[in-house]
C-alpha cells in the first residue's frame, strides 16, 4: 500500500542524551502524590559511619524514599526493552538543528520541516522500583548505634548507684527537645513516624546535663525506673490503671529531702510513660509531657503551651497485659541477657511478679510474653533473645504489608495503556 500521501512526523535525537530515570510507584504513592495536600518526599540514607556501624550487607550504598509515615527501598531493575523519553517539537526544530541522512548518494536540496516533531532525549534502559521487605523497616537498630547508652545500676539495698552520668540540673525546652530528636533522625533511612515510633519502643530521651544529649537506656535502668514508679505509686496511692497525673507519678519517685538529686532525669520518667501507657492516651512525640499543672474549676489545665497527662480529658493510664508484658520482657533483659547468664523459670517468675502491683500479679505468665523474647537454653532456665535475632511466627509471615508493590510487570506498554 502506498504510503507517499501519508502524514510524517519528524522524529529527532538529542546529543548528548539526558539523564533520565524512571521510577515506578505504587498505587499508594501515586494516591499520595495526587492528594489535595501532598507532603514532601525525602530521599535518606545512612551516614558512613552510621551504615558501618549497623552490621547488615543490604545496609551500604543505597537510598530510600521516605513519605512522612512510609519508607520504600530504591532499588534499581533492568529492563529488557529500551525506553525512550520523547518530547513533542512543536516547531522548535529548524533546519540548521538536525544533520540529515541523505537517502541517496549526492542528492542535495531543501529540507521540507512538518508541523509536528518529536525529539528523544534519553534513553532508559533500567527503571527505579519500590521496595518493602516483609518485615518493613525499623529505626530501632539505627537509634541504637546514634543514642548514647544511659546505664545505672542497682543495688541490693534498692539505692541506686550511676553508671554513666547524666543528672538533669534544668529541664530542656520543647524546642531544645525536637531539634536533638531531629538532628538524630536526620541520617536514619527510614520516616519520621517510623523514628518516633523506635524512639518510643526504646523509651529513648533528651537531656541537658552534659550539653544537649539523646540517650537510650539500658533494660537495667528501664526496670530501675519502673519498680520505683510502682514503689511511689504504691505509697502515694496512685492508681495506674486509671488516669493519673505525670506530675503527681514524677513526685512519688522523689525522696523527702529537697536537696538530694533525683535517682533518675524526669526525661527518663517520661520516656517510660510514653512507652507503657495506653496507645489512646499516648501523646506524639512533638508534644512535651509538663509535670507540673494546676486545677481551675476542677478541671487539670495546660500550663505554659505543653501538653499535662492529666486526670480529665488529657489523662494517661497503663493497661495492665500490656505493661506486664513490658515489665517481663524488660526484667527478662535486665537479668538474663544472653545464653550464659540464664536464669530459672521459677525464679524469673517470682522477680517478674514481685515487680508488679499486687492485682496484676497473675496476669505474669510464659505465654504472657511477646513471642520469640525468651529461649530456654535447658527445660528449667530462660535467658532473653534480642529482638533482631528472633525467628519470624506464622503470624507476622503471613500479615499483610500495608505498603502495596507496584505491578510486578516490565511491560510498560501494558503499565501505561491506560493512560494514553
Amino acid at each position: 500500500m502506498s504510503t507517499q500521501g501519508s502524514r510524517s512526523i519528524l522524529f529527532t535525537h538529542t546529543r548528548p542524551q539526558e539523564g533520565f530515570r524512571l521510577l515506578e510507584l505504587t498505587p499508594e504513592l501515586e494516591e499520595l502524590l495526587t492528594s489535595k495536600d501532598a507532603p514532601l518526599l525525602e530521599l535518606k540514607s545512612p551516614s558512613t559511619a552510621l551504615a558501618q556501624a549497623v552490621i547488615d550487607p543490604t545496609t551500604h550504598d543505597y537510598v530510600n524514599l521516605c513519605t512522612p509515615i512510609q519508607t520504600y527501598r530504591i532499588r534499581q531493575v533492568q529492563s529488557s526493552n529500551s525506553l525512550h523519553i520523547l518530547r513533542p517539537s512543536r516547531g522548535e526544530i529548524s533546519q540548521a538543528d538536525i544533520k540529515v541522512v541523505e537517502e541517496e548518494p549526492g542528492e542535495s536540496g531543501a529540507l521540507n520541516l512538518p508541523d509536528e516533531a518529536v525529539t528523544a532525549l534519553a534513553k532508559c534502559s533500567s527503571t527505579l522500583e519500590l521496595h518493602v521487605p516483609p518485615g518493613g523497616f525499623s529505626a530501632i537498630p539505627f537509634l541504637e548505634k546514634s543514642l548514647r547508652l544511659y546505664d545505672r545500676r542497682s543495688d541490693d539495698d534498692g539505692d541506686i548507684a550511676m553508671g554513666s552520668s547524666a543528672d538533669s540540673t534544668a529541664p530542656l525546652g520543647s524546642k531544645e527537645m525536637r531539634m536533638a530528636r531531629e538532628n538524630v533522625c536526620q541520617d536514619i533511612p527510614v520516616s519520621m513516624a517510623q523514628c518516633e515510633q523506635g524512639w518510643r519502643e526504646l523509651c529513648a530521651f533528651v537531656d541537658g546535663a552534659e550539653g544537649v544529649a539523646c540517650w537510650r537506656p539500658s533494660a537495667r535502668s528501664r526496670l530501675a525506673v519502673w519498680k520505683r514508679l510502682v514503689e511511689g505509686a504504691v505509697l502515694q496511692g496512685i492508681n495506674l490503671e486509671k488516669q493519673f497525673l505525670v506530675g503527681d507519678l514524677w513526685k512519688s519517685v522523689l525522696d523527702d529531702d529537697e536537696e538530694m538529686e533525683p535517682p533518675f532525669p524526669r526525661a527518663l520518667l517520661e520516656a517510660v510513660v510514653r512507652r507503657i501507657c495506653i496507645a489512646d492516651e499516648r501523646p506524639p512525640l512533638a508534644d512535651d509531657i509538663k509535670c507540673e499543672s494546676r486545677m481551675d474549676g476542677g478541671r487539670w489545665l495546660q500550663v505554659s503551651g505543653l501538653l499535662t497527662i492529666s486526670c480529665c480529658s488529657l489523662g494517661a493510664s497503663f493497661d495492665k497485659v500490656e505493661c506486664t508484658q513490658w515489665v517481663g520482657e524488660t526484667y527478662l533483659a535486665a537479668t538474663a541477657p544472653t545464653t550464659s547468664s540464664a536464669i530459672g523459670r521459677s525464679e524469673f517468675l517470682r522477680a517478674w511478679k514481685e515487680s508488679l502491683p499486687e492485682t496484676w500479679r497473675g496476669e505474669a505468665a510464659l505465654t504472657t510474653l511477646p513471642n520469640g523474647c525468651y529461649n530456654s537454653p535447658d527445660p528449667t532456665t530462660i535467658c532473653f533473645v534480642e529482638p533482631s535475632q528472633r525467628q519470624p511466627t506464622k503470624k507476622d509471615a503471613s500479615a499483610p504489608i500495608t505498603a502495596a508493590k507496584a505491578k510486578n510487570t516490565r511491560n510498560w506498554h501494558e503499565l501505561l495503556k491506560g493512560h494514553r
